[in-house]
């Protein structure tokens, strides 16, 4: 089988490998349609703090069951997306259910080899049937759970002013989270066909460019209150820190983005709001399913969010294409 493999940061190349044989536990499945998303491109970049290379990168991921263990409710044939966090099931977050925050947990085409090749064998816990999401649109399923998992993280309602700062593909999925729950929600970027997507395309409220007036734009729109929740989805410490300023008192926020550098904040200021400061990393299985019924609702614009695709045979040319600003990717998906 076809698989493309990050040899090293800056190199891709098509190499061939054995399909793997399934373990008793696992599916196998052909693998359809993987989406690309910042992690790949990092990973590509030679950027990932958790990476050993070679790698084979892919984590958003669609396909058919090609063989399944006997009894399982999974049948050949069968469309499913793939839940990529392998949890260990016996750790204490596991053990209260939390299996994103696994102390021990292996994220295909991350700790382990991912998706960007024709077959792959997975624990059958992970492997969900898709409904009647297509194929293309279940390999955003991923990404989107993040989204939905910070909003969750927010308990965000109809009664909040949600600030989202950063218009990537997480941040995104945010805005189309706390909308599905009736939020007003606003967006910050430093890109305005973004923050024109945003608005356009997704339906947010109303949006801010970041410059160094900001903090004065906030306060005039919101009558000097701040906003109920942020949450960041920028994958910069600058602007995590700076989001602080933003906060209205009792606030939430919520940092979707996870750096290397310490991140400060002033503790009078957040101690005078009362704030509380979520982490929210990687989705539970719950989220999964909030975004295929939102997806079967109508609510997430699957078509205008998937902007490049191509074929798996040229990932070693996309790659260089898309990691390009310029290229406007918001969402690639490579069809194997």
């Amino acid at each position: 089988m076809k698989a493309l493999l990050c040899d090293e940061p800056g190199r891709l190349s098509l190499v061939e490998r054995d399909v793997p044989k399934r373990a008793e536990n696992e599916v196998l499945v052909r693998i359809r349609h993987v989406g690309i998303c910042g992690t790949d491109f990092h990973i590509y970049a030679g950027k990932h703090p958790f990476l050993e290379y070679p790698r084979v990168m892919g984590h958003e991921l669609s396909g058919i069951v090609e063989e399944a263990p006997s009894g399982s409710s999974l049948k050949k044939g069968e469309p499913v997306y793939i839940v990529p966090y392998l949890s260990c099931g016996t750790c204490h977050a596991c053990r209260k259910g939390l299996t994103n925050a696994c102390q021990n947990i292996q994220v295909l085409g991350v700790h382990r080899d991912g998706g960007m090749t024709e077959y792959l064998s997975v624990p059958e816990q992970n492997v969900v049937p898709t409904g009647g999401i297509s194929l293309v649109d279940a390999a955003m399923i991923e990404f989107l759970a993040i989204g939905a998992h910070g909003v969750k993280r927010g308990s965000i309602t109809s009664q909040d002013r949600v600030l989202v700062t950063g218009a990537g593909p997480i941040g995104m999925s945010a805005i189309i989270f706390a909308k599905a729950r009736g939020a007003d929600v606003t967006v910050i970027d430093t890109r305005e066909d973004r923050l024109a997507f945003a608005v356009d395309g997704l339906k947010a409220n109303a949006s801010l460019f970041a410059d160094a007036s900001a903090e004065e734009q906030v306060q005039k729109m919101t009558s000097g209150d701040g906003f109920d929740v942020v949450i960041d989805a920028t994958g910069n410490a600058i602007p995590m820190q700076r989001g602080f300023n933003f906060l209205a008192h009792g606030a939430r926020y919520v940092l979707l983005s996870v750096v290397r550098q310490d991140i400060t904040f002033s503790d009078p200021e957040f101690h005078k709001r009362e704030a509380t400061l979520f982490a929210s990393r990687n989705a539970q299985p719950d989220d999964f399913a909030e975004v295929v019924r939102q997806m079967e609702a109508g609510n997430v614009p699957s078509r205008a969010l998937n902007t490049h695709s191509g074929r798996l045979e040229d990932g070693v040319q996309l790659f260089q294409d898309w990691s390009r600003p310029e290229a406007g990717v918001i969402k690639a998906i490579l069809e194997v």
